[in-house]
Protein backbone atom coordinates (compact mmCIF):
# COMPACT_ATOMS: atom_id res chain seq x y z
CA UNK A 1 0.00 0.00 0.00
CA UNK A 2 1.20 3.36 -0.63
CA UNK A 3 0.02 6.79 0.64
CA UNK A 4 -2.20 7.52 -2.02
CA UNK A 5 -4.34 4.53 -2.28
CA UNK A 6 -4.12 5.05 2.25
CA UNK A 7 -5.43 8.64 1.68
CA UNK A 8 -8.30 6.98 -0.49
CA UNK A 9 -9.04 4.26 1.50
CA UNK A 10 -9.06 6.64 4.93
CA UNK A 11 -10.97 8.98 2.69
CA UNK A 12 -13.56 6.39 2.07
CA UNK A 13 -13.84 5.18 5.71
CA UNK A 14 -14.06 8.77 7.03
CA UNK A 15 -17.91 8.33 6.25
CA UNK A 16 -20.07 7.07 9.36
CA UNK A 17 -21.97 4.96 7.07
CA UNK A 18 -19.43 3.62 4.82
CA UNK A 19 -17.17 2.61 7.71
CA UNK A 20 -20.36 0.86 9.43
CA UNK A 21 -20.90 -1.14 6.11
CA UNK A 22 -17.12 -2.18 5.87
CA UNK A 23 -16.92 -3.09 9.57
CA UNK A 24 -20.18 -5.53 9.11
CA UNK A 25 -18.08 -6.46 5.82
CA UNK A 26 -15.41 -7.26 8.00
CA UNK A 27 -17.17 -8.96 10.71
CA UNK A 28 -18.88 -11.09 7.96
CA UNK A 29 -15.20 -12.69 6.85
CA UNK A 30 -14.52 -14.09 3.35
CA UNK A 31 -18.16 -14.81 2.30
CA UNK A 32 -19.27 -11.27 2.16
CA UNK A 33 -23.16 -10.85 2.57
CA UNK A 34 -25.88 -9.98 0.18
CA UNK A 35 -26.76 -6.29 -0.05
CA UNK A 36 -29.86 -7.01 1.37
CA UNK A 37 -28.56 -8.23 4.36
CA UNK A 38 -26.50 -5.15 4.96
CA UNK A 39 -29.67 -2.97 4.39
CA UNK A 40 -31.40 -5.24 6.87
CA UNK A 41 -28.87 -4.88 9.20
CA UNK A 42 -27.76 -1.52 9.12
CA UNK A 43 -31.18 0.13 8.49
CA UNK A 44 -29.91 2.40 5.20
CA UNK A 45 -32.46 3.05 2.59
CA UNK A 46 -31.30 0.86 -0.59
CA UNK A 47 -30.28 4.10 -2.92
CA UNK A 48 -28.24 5.30 -0.21
CA UNK A 49 -26.38 1.99 0.61
CA UNK A 50 -25.68 1.81 -3.14
CA UNK A 51 -24.12 4.87 -3.56
CA UNK A 52 -21.87 3.72 0.03
CA UNK A 53 -20.94 0.07 -1.32
CA UNK A 54 -19.65 1.51 -4.49
CA UNK A 55 -17.89 4.17 -3.16
CA UNK A 56 -16.03 1.57 -1.30
CA UNK A 57 -15.64 -0.09 -4.02
CA UNK A 58 -13.97 2.47 -6.05
CA UNK A 59 -11.45 2.80 -3.17
CA UNK A 60 -10.80 -0.47 -2.92
CA UNK A 61 -11.87 -1.43 -0.04
CA UNK A 62 -14.62 -3.93 -1.06
CA UNK A 63 -15.42 -6.09 -3.75
CA UNK A 64 -18.96 -7.40 -5.53
CA UNK A 65 -20.12 -10.51 -6.89
CA UNK A 66 -23.15 -11.96 -8.20
CA UNK A 67 -24.89 -14.86 -7.29
CA UNK A 68 -27.47 -15.62 -9.93
CA UNK A 69 -30.14 -12.85 -8.82
CA UNK A 70 -27.82 -11.42 -5.30
CA UNK A 71 -24.98 -9.17 -5.06
CA UNK A 72 -22.94 -10.50 -2.32
CA UNK A 73 -20.03 -7.61 -1.10
CA UNK A 74 -17.13 -8.59 0.59
CA UNK A 75 -13.68 -6.65 1.62
CA UNK A 76 -10.93 -7.28 -0.85
CA UNK A 77 -8.15 -9.75 0.31
CA UNK A 78 -5.99 -8.17 2.88
CA UNK A 79 -6.92 -4.77 2.42
CA UNK A 80 -7.65 -4.36 5.96
CA UNK A 81 -4.47 -5.64 7.30
CA UNK A 82 -2.38 -3.25 4.22
CA UNK A 83 -3.86 -0.50 5.42
CA UNK A 84 -3.51 -1.04 9.49
CA UNK A 85 0.09 -1.97 8.68
CA UNK A 86 0.76 0.81 5.92
CA UNK A 87 -0.53 3.30 9.40
CA UNK A 88 1.91 1.00 11.67
CA UNK A 89 4.64 0.58 9.81
CA UNK A 90 7.11 3.09 11.35
CA UNK A 91 5.78 2.87 14.90
CA UNK A 92 8.11 3.56 17.88
CA UNK A 93 11.38 3.63 15.11
CA UNK A 94 11.98 7.07 16.84
CA UNK A 95 14.01 9.71 14.01
CA UNK A 96 17.08 9.31 12.73
CA UNK A 97 17.70 13.17 12.44
CA UNK A 98 16.58 15.25 15.17
CA UNK A 99 17.33 18.20 13.03
CA UNK A 100 13.31 18.24 11.82
CA UNK A 101 12.18 19.00 15.46
CA UNK A 102 11.74 22.51 15.98
CA UNK A 103 14.06 24.83 18.79
CA UNK A 104 12.03 25.53 22.06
Amino acid sequence: MNETKAAKCLAELGSPTRLAVFRLLVKAGPEGLVVGDIQRRLKIPASTLSHHIARLAWAGLVAQRRDGRRLICSTQPGIMDSLVGFLTAECCTGFADDSTESAA
